[in-house]
């Protein structure tokens, strides 16, 4: 008897604490879903035209996910030591996840707000073309996933633009019949791996297809449509018809290139009076050029995805889940999730 009586407390006691756990793992569950997760995004520039548009499509993320995640976003404005200040205000916030698209690669000028933020063990992505350095410098935090470009394989795809127009066309693209492509480089951020990788890429894809080709001027505008503008009307008044190419680290840059070269008549759509223009990202406004083939062509770089790729990695994060859990996503050698490019232009379509 005495026994049975020990058998029944202990089912009493047992049946209690289960209530009590499963209630309580409930709640929790449900304070979850009430509250949407809050996402800190670091843009490295708001009005780059590329910035912008990921910004657009993660703002339309959030519409389509009322009430499981929220983001605010702040602007680096192209200065490191702005967006470290942002990042030190939002540290002191009740923030989830932090998307941080890099203002400078270099890790000696990072390194001490990214420990802040591994000391805070806020589940971090980075967004973008971090260097190498910072690569393997952030790899031991397991709360971390790089989501970064290719930038070898955008520099080739607008080597391929430029080929393919000089293939198609030669008698008008070469304009002096000597046999090579006299270009202008239009970079961005010096010290990025973006720019460097854009830059080299693109030339040595045209030389390995066989084309010889000239640089007559290069010109650094930090992904600037303005820049791009006016340092392409100064280089017209000396180089002129020249001028037979012009290769743009970006489209924003592109877009100033071609503003600047309807100052003088050129790509208007008159095909004796063109000089091609290839850049990356296909915003909006360089794929409505491509189509009217004012603008060479592009290489996609696209917001939408890149846009979801952060929603799927960031919600396993913070829920402490593999970062690539329930996606077809898969990271190369050094751990990084790289977005595939593809060419758009007129042809191409």
């Amino acid at each position: 008897m005495r026994k049975l009586k020990k058998i029944f407390i202990f089912i009493i006691v047992s049946t209690i604490t289960f209530s009590i756990l499963t209630s309580s793992v409930l709640t929790n569950a449900n304070n979850i879903l009430q509250h949407p997760m809050k996402v800190a995004v670091f843009l490295f520039r708001a009005d780059d035209q590329y910035a912008s548009e990921l910004k657009r499509n993660l703002e339309d993320i959030q519409k389509e996910n009322q009430g499981k995640i929220e983001f605010t976003f702040f602007d680096g404005k192209g200065n490191q030591v702005i967006q470290n200040q942002s990042i030190d205000q939002a540290l002191d916030e009740d923030f989830d996840l932090f998307v941080v698209n890099l203002v400078d690669a270099k890790i000696e000028i990072i390194k001490n707000v990214l420990d802040k933020i591994v000391e805070k063990d806020i589940p971090l992505i980075l967004d973008g073309t971090p260097s190498k350095d910072v690569i393997n410098y952030i790899k031991p935090y397991k709360r971390n996933v790089i989501i970064g470009s290719d930038n070898k394989q955008a520099g080739m795809l607008q080597g391929k633009i430029i080929v393919d127009a000089w293939n198609a066309n030669k008698q008008i693209v070469d304009k002096n019949n000597d046999d090579v492509l006299q270009y202008i480089m239009l970079q961005g951020n010096i010290n990025h791996p973006g720019t460097i990788n854009r830059t080299k890429y693109s030339i040595l894809e045209i030389n390995d297809a066989g084309v010889k080709t000239q640089e007559l001027a290069s010109q650094v505008c930090d992904w600037e449509k303005s820049c791009a503008k006016t340092s392409i009307e100064s280089l017209f008044l000396k180089y002129g018809n020249k001028i037979e190419a012009i290769i743009a680290n970006n489209d924003a840059m592109a877009i100033g290139a071609i503003e600047a070269l309807q100052k003088y008549g050129y790509n208007e759509g008159n095909k004796d009076k063109n000089i091609l223009v290839a850049g990356v990202d296909a915003i909006p406004e360089a794929k409505d050029l491509a189509d009217k083939g004012i603008m060479t062509g592009t290489v996609i770089q696209d917001a939408r995805a890149e846009a979801d790729s952060i929603y799927s990695i960031g919600m396993n994060l913070i829920a402490g889940k593999a970062p690539l859990d329930g996606t077809n996503y898969t990271l190369d050698e050094n751990g990084v999730l790289r977005l595939p490019y593809k060419i758009y232009s007129k042809t191409s379509e």
